[in-house]
């Protein structure tokens, strides 16, 4: 029996111009990834860069995401380079939103994204035509035009050279969104660890104000959620509210403290 093509939420979010709210899921766990999605968050962001698994071990990949399948929680899975197989692995997987780090410069950029669609910016586009799991084995129909219509491929800002090309990278056609990296932005600009340094808040700034003004969704990091309602209140529409580590360390050093025993 022959499926329609899945329906991509966060896509459909970030179009409609309202925010999406979303954890990091760093145990890489099946069953924490299904308990956020019953738990209603609007995408669980598996970070492939800084740890899990080989983003090209399908399977560890596949489990993930079937977590989530049948929910309204999207997996954001952020690769560890931005290499077009890297791209196309991913998509041939099921996911639907890939996350590029580290970006150098506009033409990287491009390359990337034209990767994961079919048919890119009125020409033919570099992803590959097979039967993956993202067909459901072929039995999706109009799966060709039902990828290119759901797919998303955002990228993080987060080093200079990014910044120097930051219009360029901004009118990259097919960009999902840019995410706004401090962390890494910082070592970049020569200030590592230290997000409230001028120079890095001014870039952050930069990066925002930007993508605003080129209308391309803008993500980033909530440090509590006074900042999270801070962000949605000035443009960003991407945001990551916690991590599965943060959330464990704050409840079990909460119940240690509360604890009146010797």
């Amino acid at each position: 029996m022959n499926q329609k093509p899945r329906d991509n939420v966060l896509r459909e979010t970030l179009e409609s111009g309202e925010v999406a709210l979303g954890v990091l899921e760093n145990t890489y766990s099946p069953t924490v990834v299904e308990l956020y999605a019953a738990l209603g968050v609007d995408f669980v962001w598996i970070d492939l860069e800084h740890g899990g698994p080989s983003p090209r071990d399908a399977g560890r990949l596949e489990d993930l995401l079937r977590a989530a399948d049948g929910t309204d929680t999207e997996l954001l899975v952020r690769v560890p380079d931005t290499d077009p197989s890297l791209v196309r692995k991913a998509l041939d997987a099921g996911v639907r939103n890939v996350f590029l780090p580290r970006v150098g410069s506009a033409e990287e950029l491009e390359a990337a994204v034209r990767a994961g669609r079919f048919e890119y910016d009125g020409e033919p586009g570099r992803r590959g035509m097979a039967n993956p799991r993202a067909s459901r084995w072929g039995l999706t129909d109009e799966y060709v035009t039902g990828e290119d219509d759901s797919v998303v491929v955002g990228v993080t800002v987060e080093t200079q050279s990014a910044l120097d090309e930051l219009d360029d990278i901004l009118a990259v056609p097919e960009l999902g969104f840019v995410f706004i990296g401090p962390l890494d932005l910082s070592v970049s600009l020569g200030h590592p660890g230290e997000f409230d340094h001028p120079a890095v808040e001014e870039a952050v700034e930069t990066i925002r104000s930007a993508a605003v003004d080129a209308d391309v969704p803008v993500g980033g990091l909530g440090f509590g959620m006074d900042d999270v309602n801070e962000k949605a209140q000035n443009g960003y529409q991407l945001l990551n509210i916690g991590t599965t580590a943060g959330a464990l360390q704050s409840s079990v050093t909460g119940w240690l403290d509360d604890y009146d025993g010797e």
